[in-house]
């Protein structure tokens, strides 16, 4: 009976140790500090933080919400809504947005489509032609976009309509 209870126990931790398993208790993880990080930010209203987009799921987390983290260097904190004139213009800039990756499970953007942009790749097309630039979904863009746009650029430049 020791014998039997030995090799169960053995191949549970054998399972509980396996890569797939540590996969799964990292993501679980994960979702809990990204829900506990989400609930705290704000938007550039200075109110919570509201969804951008579901579909295509959108931020550099992957939970439709512009949240801003250590490893987010690009600073995705500005929720737009694409238009073709800015998705032709950054892709001209070396950053695709509009073709699909299924490396990176990425579906390629369109026009209409709510996606949270680096605050710094919004701000250069701004500055390279202000009609250029899409408009912002305030509720949805992270306060943290205020260090490097200014909020009346921001409201310049806000979605009358979601």
């Amino acid at each position: 009976m020791d014998k039997h209870f030995t090799i169960i126990l053995l191949l549970f931790i054998i399972v509980l140790l396996s890569p797939d398993m540590c996969l799964l208790i990292e993501k679980f993880e994960t979702k809990n500090a990204l829900e506990k990080t989400r609930t705290q930010q704000l938007n550039a209203n200075n109110q919570l933080l509201q969804i951008c987009s579901n579909s295509p799921k959108t931020g550099f987390y992957r939970d439709g919400y512009c949240n801003i983290g250590e490893y987010d260097k690009g600073t995705h904190t500005v929720c737009a809504k694409m238009t073709k004139e800015f998705l032709d213009f950054t892709k001209k800039q070396g950053n695709d947005l509009s073709t699909p990756n299924k490396t990176n499970d990425f579906p390629g953007l369109k026009p209409g489509d709510n996606w949270c942009l680096c605050a710094l790749r919004w701000a250069e097309a701004h500055n390279h032609d202000k009609n250029l630039v899409p408009k912002i979904k305030m509720d949805a863009t992270n306060i943290k976009t205020l260090y490097y746009i200014e909020k009346e650029i921001l409201d310049e430049n806000k979605l009358t309509e979601n």
